[in-house]
């Protein structure tokens, strides 16, 4: 049964929390790729950008809804949430709109539960992490390649 190690993408490209948005939209067109890991100063992955986390920045802001109760306005809507996209839209580095604290796999995971991971929780990009050190990540063109192998 192959392993995560076998069809990982070793020494893959990061970027930092304070790393501007613009300069990660550029390196995910440029590099072809869909997402890469976000590492802090000691090297650990503490977020995941991805091309759909970008993307998801451009979207509309949900307008709160209210009702009155007693001369008081209700939210319908969490103020929470609400503040949280406003940050995204407004975002101009890494920290403001990746994905924190990612799911990540170790080189022994199994490919079966890779592939059951990103169709199951639509990833497109699983770091690979052993002993809390980024090793690798595994992305869906990995997953095709090793199909196109296996297939010939």
């Amino acid at each position: 049964m192959l392993k995560a190690k076998e069809i990982m993408t070793k020494e893959p490209i990061t970027v930092g929390p304070d790393t501007e948005i613009t300069h990660v939209t550029k390196l995910l067109l440029e590099k072809h790729i869909n997402g890469v890991p976000v590492v802090g100063p000691a090297g650990e992955v503490v977020g995941i950008i991805c091309q759909s986390d970008l993307i998801a920045q451009q979207k509309k802001l949900p307008i709160p809804s209210f009702f009155t109760f007693l001369n008081g306005f209700i939210p319908l809507t969490s103020i929470k949430h609400l503040e949280k996209e406003i940050q995204r839209a407004a975002a101009t580095t890494v920290a403001d709109i990746m994905t924190p604290n990612p799911l990540t796999v170790s080189s022994e995971t199994d490919i079966e539960t890779v592939a059951t991971l990103m169709v199951e929780r639509n990833f497109h990009t699983l770091p690979v992490v052993d002993n809390g050190e980024l090793v690798g990540i595994v992305g869906k063109e990995d997953m095709l390649k090793t199909l196109m192998k296996l297939e010939a």
